[in-house]
């Protein structure tokens, strides 16, 4: 079966996490994805964990982009290509002669898609970014951790996976739009840009309700009673915040005097005294385990669930069912088991097909279906092009 994006050939100048994270989507559905590396890039990281994880479903070229000979041949395949995706600090690609305006200029209907730290203008542009930053410029870490703790770092990069996300979205439109008018584009975003939208309810409570958004813990900012609760062997998230799912939750729990207590009453009244309100819930999850509760609250249809580590997620039944780990195996490490998409298109799925790439594994390969000759090729690697 043919992969949805298999007539597209992608270009991959990207490092580190936020450019590989697009590129992954894009490989996952069927481009043809060339990964173009530097010739000394260090090769030791390559069977680490996260290498694995981001650069699936990938041929791997190297070229050396500071040699005019290199600029030469990744204009070559701009030419073929519909995609290239970079994530170099904005002033690099022009730099190099690899900016929008040099390769439209050789291929009008390319899609060009940047990633960067703060935005390809205004006066951050040519600061260094790095998740972390902007998750604290962006307002992630004034919103996450208990109330007056100080700010805190979310415990995933998703300044990094959503900049990625929003990039990958951007590229899939344009092609589509492509369709239409013939012409590519530039796509671009940034840490920040992604950070800021990710904000979404909390950006709305300031934007039009002019509220500052302060630290809201494990509990729900606005719904309440929803967060964790400790039970008699760990915690549990329930989130019961409106009335009619407040009453569930407490003749679930048999306290059912809370349904008329005047602290409690009302969403208002909640909001003022959550903490006693959460205080006397969990009088009563502390009375049974986890997985009890998880069963009685779900059958009285109140939502909630277990707080599970890494190694549990991949043990849930749920999980095991929606088979978001597979089995790949690569060359040199043998099987390996990685996340599988976490969406399905029912006639043409994506599909994690192959491992990712050695250094240069297909650097031959590649300038072959470009027209290079056994010759030109020797040529290229005895001047160290690449």
């Amino acid at each position: 079966m043919s992969l949805p994006l298999a007539p597209y050939t992608v270009i991959d100048l990207t490092r580190a996490r936020s450019g590989p994270t697009c590129v992954r989507q894009l490989a996952e559905m069927g481009a043809n994805v060339i990964k173009v590396e530097a010739k000394e890039q260090e090769d030791f990281t390559r069977d680490e964990f996260d290498f694995q994880n981001l650069h699936r479903n990938k041929r791997s070229m190297t070229l050396d982009l500071k040699h005019p000979r290199g600029v030469e041949v990744l204009k070559k395949l701009a030419a073929r290509a519909d995609v290239i995706v970079e994530n170099f600090r904005p002033d690099v690609k022009h730099r190099l002669g690899i900016d929008y305006e040099a390769l439209s200029a050789i291929n009008p209907r390319i899609v060009y898609a940047s990633i960067s730290g703060f935005g390809q203008s205004g006066p951050y542009r040519d600061r260094p970014g790095y998740d972390q930053i902007a998750q604290g410029l962006g307002g992630l870490m004034s919103v996450t951790g208990l109330p007056g703790q100080g700010p805190v770092r979310v415990g995933i990069p998703v300044a990094d996976l959503t900049a990625g996300m929003f990039l990958a979205h951007g590229v899939l439109v344009a092609l589509l739009e492509r369709e239409r008018s013939g012409k590519g584009q530039w796509v671009h975003t940034s840490l920040l840009e992604a950070m800021v939208r990710m904000l979404d309810f909390q950006t709305t409570r300031w934007l039009i309700g002019k509220e500052i958004p302060p630290q809201a813990g494990n509990d729900h900012p606005t719904g309440i009673p929803t967060g964790v609760f400790k039970t008699a062997d760990g915690y549990m998230n329930i989130a019961a915040s409106g009335q009619h799912m407040y009453r569930r939750l407490c003749e679930a729990l048999e306290v059912r005097h809370l349904i008329d207590d005047p602290r409690f009453g009302t969403p208002q009244d909640r909001s003022k005294n959550r903490q006693a309100c959460n205080a006397e819930l969990e009088k009563a999850t502390v009375t049974r385990t986890s997985a009890a509760w998880v069963e009685i609250l779900n059958k009285a249809g109140v939502p909630c669930g277990p707080i599970l580590n890494v190694n549990e997620v991949f043990e849930d039944e749920q999980v095991k069912h929606l088979k978001l780990a597979v089995k790949i195996r690569h060359p040199r490490l043998g099987e390996q088991e990685v996340q599988n998409l976490p969406v399905t298109l029912s006639r043409t799925p994506g599909k994690v097909v192959s491992p990712s790439p050695d250094l240069g594994q297909h650097t031959d390969e590649i300038l072959g279906e470009l027209g290079y000759s056994r010759e030109d090729i020797a040529v290229l690697r005895r001047d160290k092009v690449v």
